[in-house]
């Protein structure tokens, strides 16, 4: 059964396209501070979980608790709300506006419409926004316009988007799908740094950086958790090698 200390618990989760079941009865468990990397083949289900996680897309069965709260009938906003925070694998950041105002409109205060009209830059926003630079690495580049940033460093700005609503549980699609190797090393300190205070999921391809990250792995097959556990377990496991590393 399921414990009530996990930070996240999804629980026999089931997401069916037109008879497909994409996901089957999947349980998924993370720990407040935990950083889970969840690998697999593609087609394997792992955005699907994502999406399923922040209201994107509707389960056909089962339960997503976050802090033992149901959130499968919840509106994506409500979600947000409640401590969750997404990127995609795209980024999606203001290219003609500076680092600051990135982070700035990013702050919940700012988020409806009216919001944002009636939103001054008080003195609070400017610490959250201040903060949050150093923390992803471009407190040098806050008036700098979003769009001059390197891919790796835009990457960044977007995390640092997310963390102006001070998420406890930040889900990641491919961080650093295009990075260099300098920027992948950043990024790897920079993902050590934000889980110290929250729960992130990582869904990653290059096994080298989820060695580098990972608390735990969770590999996905087939919608199913195929295996799950410390990086060198899950990559000695036959069953992994077969349908995923062996590839």
């Amino acid at each position: 059964m399921s414990n009530t200390n996990y930070l996240l618990a999804v629980e026999d989760i089931t997401v069916s396209f037109d008879g497909f079941k994409a996901i089957e009865a999947l349980n998924l468990y993370v720990d407040q501070g935990e950083l889970r990397v969840i690998i697999g083949p593609n087609g394997a289900g792992k955005t699907t979980l994502l999406d399923l996680i922040c209201g994107k897309t509707r389960a056909s069965a089962g339960s997503i608790k976050f802090k033992n709260q149901e959130m499968t009938r919840m509106a994506e906003h409500e979600i947000v709300r409640a401590g969750i925070g997404r990127k995609f694998q795209t980024p999606s950041i203001y290219e003609n506006l500076s680092v600051f105002k990135n982070l700035e409109v990013s702050f919940p205060r700012g988020r409806s419409v009216f919001g944002a009209l009636a939103f001054k830059c008080t003195e609070d926003v400017r610490a959250r926004a201040q903060a949050v630079a150093e923390e992803i690495g471009l407190a040098a580049a806050l008036e700098l316009e979003a769009g001059l940033l390197s891919h790796g460093q835009k990457q960044w700005l977007e995390i640092g988007m997310l963390l102006m609503q001070d998420p406890e549980l930040l889900m990641l699609d491919e961080p650093i799908a295009g990075m260099s190797a300098r920027e992948r090393e950043l990024t790897a300190e920079l993902l050590d740094r934000i889980c110290r205070n929250r729960a992130m999921i990582v869904i990653e391809h290059d096994m080298e950086f989820v060695a580098r990250i990972a608390h735990k792995v969770t590999v996905m097959h087939q919608g199913k958790i195929l295996a799950e556990g410390a990086m060198e377990a899950v990559k000695n496991d036959p069953r992994v090698i077969d349908v995923y590393l062996g590839h």
